[in-house]
């Protein structure tokens, strides 16, 4: 059954490359790979689940003296439906929640005109120095904010300034890479930075560590891209586009008001990683507290404008209706299908061939990078950091080869690259990171479109990235 799983899981993602050529919407077939793995893996448990979790599941058991009399299978059945699928589920809500509470904010920001005001500050119109220019600008803001929340304010941001929908893939195919560099190099700018940072792998120092690694991964993809476009944006192109966007409503606003939402909504945005640091709680905590402050905010706006007809007023309520939920579930079917997948012991038994088989800590974290673009590299830097505890200095002594195990004390270099390499190898492939998920939904990208096109630009940015970062080490 496990070549079964790894069969659908590849014959999953080929139907979901060729979206548009059998005509079948990506996120039916991400739900359906999703729910039939852990259909199979349910009916696997019992052979592989004291090998993958036996930790887990002894505690489980312990914890419900009622199943401690039923059989072997009965009790594995009860902690996979009660355990390991309600922990997949939460762990991959907190993503789900965080993505629509995002998505609600700048939705909102977005039809309120707020991103005009950022596109009327950025006045050149070649297209060479305005692809520079937003890489530079999602390259900082991704190590602010994260890259996923960064992917969804420079996507709208663009649409402002591009319409031709082609172009518009290429700048927003650059904006994935540039905030997957920008994230990578900052303990707040990933998932798998916050990871590492919370499970006190990597501090602060990772900053000066793995900047230039994470800027050369930028700055050597964007050099090439540029050369794939010509000429200037057409100024009726601009006032066209944001003509088209523009409303009865936004003439009956003050600018004032606009300029609020804009503040409001980017103030949300920008504290999020301040309120984890305070309160300790899962992001989407706060952008949902955000929301709802903003709903409050907009609700009091709307109801002192009585002389607006109330179907143009853009309610919470009713920007709600705008947000495309074909991304969310093309996420929580790719999100479950991974997890199935983590559960089943496939992703760890992967890290460990290539432990076995590349003793090179460089080579290692390569390679999870890579690998990073095909599954969720959530789950892959889970499993590193399961096979590698962070050690004690004191006790490199005592080990057999203390030179080897010193990359994997706090502040490593074990993991500092694999931070580097987790968050930017997954821009290789579309679907190997969230920013380029959601950008993948956002603006219907077909995947052998960025195949084609961008992951070729992608993996020279990885690897001179990556070249950087050795190279940086061998030197200093």
């Amino acid at each position: 059954m496990i070549y079964a799983m790894i069969l659908l899981f590849i014959a999953g993602y080929f139907f979901i490359a060729m979206e548009h050529t059998i005509k079948v919407n990506k996120a039916s077939v991400a739900l359906l790979i999703g729910t039939l793995l852990w259909v199979i893996y349910v009916y696997l448990a019992p052979s592989t689940v004291l090998s993958v979790s036996p930790d887990a599941f002894n505690h489980y058991i312990h914890s419900h003296p009622e199943l401690q009399h039923h059989a072997f299978g009965i009790q594995v059945r009860h902690f996979v439906i009660d355990h390991q699928i309600l922990e997949s589920i939460g762990d991959i809500s907190e993503m789900l929640f965080f993505l629509l509470a995002a998505m609600t904010i700048v939705e909102l920001i977005d039809v309120h005109g707020g991103f005009t005001y950022i596109t009327e500050k950025i006045t050149t119109r070649k297209k060479r120095r305005l692809l520079w220019l937003i890489s530079f600008i999602t390259f900082f803001m991704s190590a602010v904010l994260d890259n996923l929340t960064t992917t969804i304010v420079m996507i709208m941001l663009t649409r402002r300034i591009i319409r031709e929908p082609r172009e518009r893939w290429l700048f927003g195919s650059i904006i994935v890479i540039a905030a997957n560099s920008g994230g990578a190099w900052s303990p707040i700018g990933d998932v798998t930075t916050i990871m590492l940072w919370v499970k006190g792998n990597i501090t602060a120092s990772i900053i000066p560590q793995l900047f230039f690694p994470s800027l050369v991964s930028m700055i050597a993809p964007v050099f090439v891209a540029q050369f794939l476009l010509k000429g200037n944006i057409q100024e009726e192109e601009i006032s066209q586009t944001e003509e088209k966007e523009n409303s009865e409503l936004l003439l009956h606003m003050q600018k004032k008001d606009r300029l609020g939402i804009l503040i409001f909504g980017v103030s949300i945005l920008v504290l999020s990683p301040v309120f984890k640091g305070v309160t300790h709680l899962p992001p989407f905590i706060g952008l949902l507290l955000g929301v709802s402050l903003l709903w409050i905010y907009t609700e009091i706006l709307y109801n002192q404008k009585n002389q607006l007809n109330e179907n143009l007023k853009l309610r919470v309520s009713k920007v709600l209706g705008r947000i495309d939920f074909s991304t969310l579930m093309f996420f929580l079917g790719i999100l479950l299908a991974v997890d199935a997948l983590q559960s089943a012991g496939i992703l760890q038994q992967s890290s460990a061939f290539m432990a076995q088989h590349l003793p090179n800590v460089y080579a290692q974290a390569y390679a999870i990078g890579l690998l990073s673009a095909i599954v969720d590299n959530v789950p892959l830097v889970a499993a590193a950091i399961g096979m590698y505890p962070v050690l004690d200095p004191a006790a490199l002594s005592t080990m057999a080869d203390p030179v080897f195990m010193q990359n994997f004390v706090e502040d490593g270099v074990f993991w500092h690259f694999l931070a580097y390499c987790a968050g930017v190898g997954g821009s290789i492939l579309i679907i190997g990171s969230a920013a380029g998920v959601v950008f993948m939904g956002l603006e219907k990208v077909p995947f052998g479109w960025y195949l084609k096109r961008i992951s070729l630009i992608a993996l020279i940015g990885y690897t001179f990235g990556a070249g950087a970062y050795i190279l940086q080490q061998t030197i200093f």
